[in-house]
């Protein structure tokens, strides 16, 4: 993987637009990182144990493969800037997987290319005759991104010098399908069949081809697998590697690691897994992914001629129950029956409601399937109504910018009708004209200005989106009001064609005199701006409803609420009904979006006692966070050992993390292993045990610490910090909930480490762990299912500047969140909730910086 995956539409844009366009003590002796000044490590959010690049964008590792004593890491890079584009290959190397020296640039993008993801092999039989038997090549396989239509296809560099300098094959590409979603090899040596093993996506399809080839040049396909497991996103990153069961060399296993966006377990990215046997030629899971869902009874199956007493709105939903797809629709299925409800009538243009008859809430879950557009429910949306009234500042109708003033080349010469080429579909905006700085692609930059104005009203209202770039960022994409000159409100996009109302209120700033400026500063993803209607009124707008969901509302509210994953199949989806036994309730389905994917499909509600699971929750999960993507396994490692690194960031706001001058991180290497745990063969990980080298000398201890509804700070010097290694086991008393909370501090900032004894569940709790509003999908829990073992719960707790990695149990459960709290807050407390827990045993090092 290489590209934002908000949609394919979003990767063609950004192929389009590149084508136009804790540090307490030194640490033990180890090689040292680019940056002569160290204080260029001290940033306010650095992580300080793991790799990040001085400076820029980085994603996915790459070429993983250890030689002559170092661990090379490379990774997606861009060499010229902190925001996605000029995909290159950065490179970094390790004695010890830890401490890390970051190289020059080893693989540039050039006119014709962007480097993507891929692999690395040292080639000891010089197969290729890239080098000689006595100084064998070491050769990466990526994927060409070409600049020129979007083609990808796979290629080969090599080197002779330990990685430092590298020659890209003058045959490339050595695999090439014409296709535009063919990427991110995975290359290893077979030994079996003496022959070079290429695992590769085929990321729309959902899809893995395995190749084989003698020489690395010539390949020849040798199967498929797929589609299976998760399928709500694109599969990206493959890898294939064997395992022995619980230590067992005669019980082999292989593992195909596939990551997918969005469509993650915690949403957005994730690097889910199967386990199962390859031949050769074939990989075959062990589960078939059949499932059965709990009985229970059924309150509507849509298999009627009609809607029997469910009423609509609209025309979304036509006459009655659809028997599939509707016209012009793809092929529907994952349908229960002959009958689902289907809003695609009338193409992804039409709108509308499906609402049951109250009932009363007597069980405890609804299950019910849904399928059709990624578009949640938002808290405070309405679902029409007028545009407020008061003065038009613009409407950009009438084909010109009259008197405002445009600079720069992103607004051209007047206002868009729509959607501009190679762009994603553009909805939510009034009228015929609206500004689209997508002119020319995600390269064009520039300002439009208003004439001056006075403001003599309450509010300024008006439609926006596009990216999400703030002012203060390096390139905002954003509206700007300027009073004096100076910038006193603002306003970005959602990274999202689909425009939709924001508001400034303006009581402080009654009978000034202002302009209003939109920005377009970004060359990279989604870098631009779709602004309309700006209006001046002393009413507020309200964000308008685009949601494709299944709501259960009760007392006419949305309590609860699920939307589909981009996709025509239907899957399993529950709600919780237990909080609300007793009261009157009713279940509606909304189609209130225009744009891509802008419909919702639903079937089969039913009454349960047990919730169903959809295939993402019935999906083994190598991470249960939101930020472990793109993971990927380092070949030759000494000792047979199988690492394993991911990119500790999602695509739903990688973009948009507030870190400078460097954005992106990697995680902490990992030492993988199948174990049997509950009866089942998982795939566990630890951290790498170099870590602990980090330690310093004296940890804060506590032992038999019981707490009672309450949460108890961690007491003296070495019980807080911003870099810390801690290792707890608990014991369950009767607490609902119990664990650690780490990072506390200013303003009540603090991210909660607990265990659910209720649901048997690890999480993760960010909602107060700092900065969080630059972006809606950041502040949230993350749970990982966890049984105890032995009436106790074991935790590893990884804390960073910016970061937690928590490891549950064996490893089975682990979640990898980003954080961003306020310096100051350094604290550690143990608490519990709903009763009693007790604290057996708990060590807390602090962790020197790899940086010094």
């Amino acid at each position: 993987m290489s590209s934002v995956r908000v949609s394919r539409h979003a990767r063609i844009r950004l192929i389009a637009a590149v084508a136009t366009v804790c540090a307490l003590s030194a640490a033990p002796p180890a090689p040292r990182a680019v940056a002569a000044d160290t204080a260029t490590y001290s940033e306010t959010y650095r992580p300080q144990f793991h790799f990040t690049p001085e400076k820029n964008w980085m994603n996915d590792p790459n070429g993983l493969v250890y030689y002559k004593g170092e661990y090379h890491l490379f990774y997606q890079y861009n060499p010229n800037g902190n925001s996605w584009g000029d995909m290159s290959w950065g490179h970094a190397v390790s004695k010890d997987l830890v401490h890390w020296k970051e190289l020059p640039l080893a693989l540039s993008h050039d006119d014709e290319e962007m480097v993507f993801s891929g692999s690395a092999v040292v080639d000891w039989n010089n197969t290729t005759g890239f080098g000689t038997q006595k100084n064998p090549p070491m050769v990466a396989i990526y994927t060409s991104a070409y600049k020129n239509g979007g083609k990808q296809a796979q290629s080969l560099a090599y080197s002779t010098d330990r990685g430092r300098t590298w020659t890209k094959y003058q045959g490339n590409p050595v695999i090439d399908i014409d296709s535009t979603d063919f990427r991110d090899p995975k290359v290893q040596w077979y030994a079996p069949t003496r022959s070079w093993l290429m695992t590769v996506s085929m990321s729309e399809e959902h899809k893995v081809r395995f190749y084989s080839s003698k020489n690395l040049k010539d390949w020849k396909l040798l199967s498929e697998f797929g589609p299976a497991g998760a399928t709500g996103g694109e599969w990206e990153c493959p890898d294939l590697f064997p395992l022995a069961v619980d230590g067992d060399e005669k019980n082999i296993k292989w593992v195909l690691v596939v990551s997918i966006n969005p469509g993650g377990i915690a949403g957005g990215s994730g690097s889910q897994y199967f386990i199962g046997d390859f031949d050769g030629k074939k990989f075959t899971a062990e589960d078939n992914g059949t499932y059965t869902p709990p009985t229970g009874t059924v309150i509507q199956d849509f298999e009627g001629t009609g809607f029997a007493e469910w009423t609509t709105t609209g025309t979304a939903f036509g006459q009655g129950p659809a028997a599939g797809a509707v016209d012009w629709q793809g092929a529907v299925s994952g349908f229960e029956g002959k009958g689902l409800a289907n809003s695609f009538h009338g193409g992804d243009g039409a709108t509308g409601t499906l609402t049951s008859p109250e009932f009363t809430v007597d069980s405890p879950y609804l299950n019910f399937k849904i399928g059709g557009g990624r578009h949640p429910y938002g808290a405070g949306t309405v679902m029409d109504g007028p545009p407020p009234e008061g003065t038009v500042l613009a409407d950009f109708e009438g084909g010109t910018y009259g008197d405002w003033m445009p600079t720069g080349d992103a607004f051209g010469t007047a206002p868009a009708t729509g959607t501009l080429p190679s762009q994603g579909q553009v909805s939510g905006f009034l009228g015929d004209g609206l500004v689209n700085t997508f002119l020319n692609g995600d390269s064009s930059t520039g300002t439009l200005t208003s004439p001056e104005f006075t403001i003599d009203r309450k509010y300024i209202n008006f439609l926006i989106g596009g990216g999400n770039h703030p002012v203060g960022s390096a390139n905002p994409t954003a509206v700007e009001l300027l009073v004096d000159g100076q910038v006193v409100r603002s306003a970005t996009g959602k990274d999202t064609e689909a425009l939709n109302w924001a508001s400034w209120d303006l009581s402080d700033l009654a009978g000034k005199k202002a302009q209003i400026r939109i920005v377009d500063d970004n060359t990279g993803g989604w870098g631009h701006l779709n602004v309309d209607h700006i209006v001046m009124s002393d009413t507020q707008a309200q964000r308008v409803s685009t949601e494709t969901s299944v709501n259960l509302l009760v007392d006419g509210k949305v309590v609860r609420s699920t939307t589909g994953t981009d996709s025509e199949t239907l899957d399993w989806a529950s709600f919780d009904l237990r909080p609300y036994a007793g009261k009157k309730a009713r279940i509606q389905v909304v189609d209130m979006n225009t744009g891509s994917w802008g419909h919702v499909m639903a079937d089969q509600f039913t009454a349960a006692d047990k919730p169903a699971k959809s295939m993402v929750q019935r999906a083994d999960w190598a991470d249960y966070g939101k930020d472990y993507y793109a993971a990927v396994s380092w070949e030759n490692a000494p000792g047979g050992k199988r690492y394993m690194i991911g990119w500790m960031n999602n695509w739903d706001y990688g973009l948009s993390v507030p870190t400078s001058p460097w954005r992106g991180a990697q995680s902490i290497p990992r030492e993988m292993a199948l174990r049997t745990v509950n009866g089942q063969i998982r795939l566990t990980s630890k951290p790498v045990g170099s870590l602990e080298s980090l330690r310093q000398d004296r940890p804060a201890t506590a032992s038999d610490v019981t707490v009672k509804n309450t949460s108890k700070p961690l007491t003296g010097p070495a019980a807080k910090g911003k870099a810390l290694d801690i290792e707890a086991t608990f014991s369950l008393k009767d607490a609902d909930r119990f664990g650690l909370k780490v990072r506390t501090g200013t303003g009540g900032e603090e991210t909660v480490i607990g265990y659910d004894t209720t649901t048997q569940e690890l999480y993760v709790d960010r909602t107060r762990s700092g900065a969080g509003d630059f972006d809606s999908t950041f502040p949230g829990v993350q749970t990982a299912p966890l049984k105890p073992k032995n009436n106790k719960v074991k935790l590893r707790v990884l804390v960073d500047w910016s970061s937690v990695e928590v490891f549950g149990g064996s490893g089975e459960a682990v979640i990898t969140d980003q954080i961003f709290p306020d310096p100051s807050s350094t604290g550690v407390a143990v608490f519990a909730e709903g009763g009693t827990a007790t604290l057996d045993h708990m060590q807390a090092w602090q962790l020197r910086s790899i940086w010094r």
